[in-house]
């Protein structure tokens, strides 16, 4: 990368290319995972960057903590099981304050947490920018690094931003996906239950509460989900088989 403010017309053209890259990721059938790891890929092959990574909150844990969950690096040392707390490193920094973070050495700089993986490796210069899309919380952290001292220019800054918030839309919209396939799933599950519960009131001359309660004690003594029993109870019915 130039250090320059001055970004090529040509660069500028591979960030636009890369980006539309990642749009159609996105709106695509690729698992997160999939999508995530070409976002590094992508990022790194346009700018000739060292490393680029992905790190993700975990909102389960208790305290939080950052996981790495995507680069491009194929370095047992880097791509190894990695976590650290909201309150460590240069991470930790960026999810806390909310905003882009530049060193000009990590060798030199106290937050930073993997010096001898950085010397190591021959990391130098580091960028790293928040995950969020608009006024959204963060939910994880972009870095990158060069091989050599390198002032990102405020251009850079911009561009490297711009998939990071491609990258935390992918995120939020899997986030939607899932909560919405368990909402539908649900609504359908009640259906079921509903219609089960109907059945058995006719044919059993049950209240709707006993009928429930027959339902899920059956489901206890099975050991299997209330879904399934309904729907034995409405199979019993084609079959016309006495419960």
């Amino acid at each position: 990368m130039e250090n320059t403010e001055k970004i090529t017309s040509e660069t500028q053209n591979k960030y636009i290319k890369a980006l539309m890259d990642i749009s159609r990721a996105i709106t695509s059938d690729l698992y997160i995972e999939d999508i995530l790891k070409l976002i590094v890929m992508v990022t790194a092959g346009v700018t000739g960057l060292e490393i680029c990574s992905l790190w993700l909150v975990d909102e389960s844990e208790n305290p939080k903590k950052i996981h790495l969950k995507a680069t491009q690096s194929i370095d047992p040392d880097y791509v190894k099981d990695r976590s650290l707390n909201l309150n460590e490193g240069i991470v930790g920094y960026v999810v806390t304050h909310k905003r882009p973070c530049i060193v000009m050495d990590v060798l030199k700089e106290p937050m930073f947490k993997e010096k001898d993986m950085a010397k190591k490796l021959g990391l130098v210069s580091m960028l790293s920018v928040p995950l969020q899309v608009k006024d959204e919380k963060v939910v994880g952290v972009f870095n990158c690094f060069t091989a050599h001292p390198h002032k990102f220019s405020e251009t850079e800054v911009n561009m490297i931003t711009t998939v990071a918030n491609q990258a935390a839309l992918a995120i939020l919209n899997t986030e939607l996906m899932v909560k919405t396939k368990v909402i539908q799933e649900e609504l359908e599950t009640r259906k079921i239950v509903e219609r089960a519960k109907e059945l058995l009131m006719r044919r059993r001359n049950k209240t709707g509460e006993e009928a429930y309660l027959w339902i899920r004690k059956r489901s206890m003594d099975t050991r299997k989900s209330m879904r399934c029993v309904a729907e034995a109870i409405l199979l019993s019915e084609e079959l016309d088989i006495d419960l």
